[in-house]
């Protein structure tokens, strides 16, 4: 049986922790910064967990992550 294959930008974008769960960066952070307020910009910068729907999305593309 051969190996899967991971999608490269999934590798990048998420990481999981020792619980399992899939963590993410917000995005939006970059592009048209100086209209977005410094309270919005400063909770950009925070990570966040996937949601439950989509966890087990993202942890296919990305079987060999540990």
């Amino acid at each position: 049986m051969p190996k899967q294959k991971s999608h490269s930008s999934t590798k990048k974008r998420f990481w999981l922790t020792a619980s399992g769960r899939v963590k993410r960066a917000h995005g939006g952070k970059n592009h048209k910064a100086e209209t977005k307020n410094r309270k919005r910009k400063r909770n950009l910068r925070t990570n966040t967990f996937v949601s439950k729907t989509q966890e087990s999305t993202v942890k296919s593309m990305i079987p060999y992550k540990d």
